[in-house]
């Protein structure tokens, strides 16, 4: 019957990397499909659009190394998920992911307007890509005060 109670911890384990590479993808889909409707008008400077189209997946990145974090991997802890971890691992987790997820969905949109910007105006590419490195570090917040509260965690 214990098993049946650390369901919840497996889920908060598993979320930051299931809700970010969700997300990273939907970004991720979202700045490319920009990126090649700006290669189809402009005979030159497709690698930028390309690059630029694949910000959102550091989200995922954000997501690994909170699951290790959580599952104990990273010190060396044992035993991740057990009755008194589970309510630290579920909320971190969840929340953690959630929060990745919407960053990365909303970083697309936000580098899928820099492409359209530069399409047309190539000399601010550069600034374009202000509001996606400003979700990227909202992202980076999340990501750490995640890594710091994990720390907090009883380890059974």
């Amino acid at each position: 019957m214990e098993s049946f109670y650390l369901i919840p911890g497996w889920i908060g384990l598993f979320a930051p990397i299931a809700l970010s590479a969700l997300g990273s993808a939907i970004g991720c889909a979202i700045a490319g499909q920009a990126a090649l409707g700006a290669m189809l008008e402009l005979d030159s400077g497709h690698g930028k659009f390309i690059g630029l189209s694949a910000l959102p997946s550091s989200m995922n990145i954000y997501g690994i190394v909170i699951m290790f974090t959580l599952s104990g991997r990273m010190f060396g802890t044992e035993h991740a998920v057990n009755m008194a971890s589970i309510p630290g691992v579920f909320g971190i987790g969840i929340l953690t992911g959630i929060a990745l997820l919407v960053c990365a969905i909303y970083q697309g949109i936000c580098c899928a307007a820099a492409i359209q910007v530069s399409k047309n105006k190539p000399e601010i590419f550069g600034i374009s890509v202000t509001p996606a490195a400003i979700v990227e570090g909202f992202a980076v917040f999340t990501f750490i005060f995640a890594m710091m509260l994990s720390n907090n965690i009883p380890r059974g």
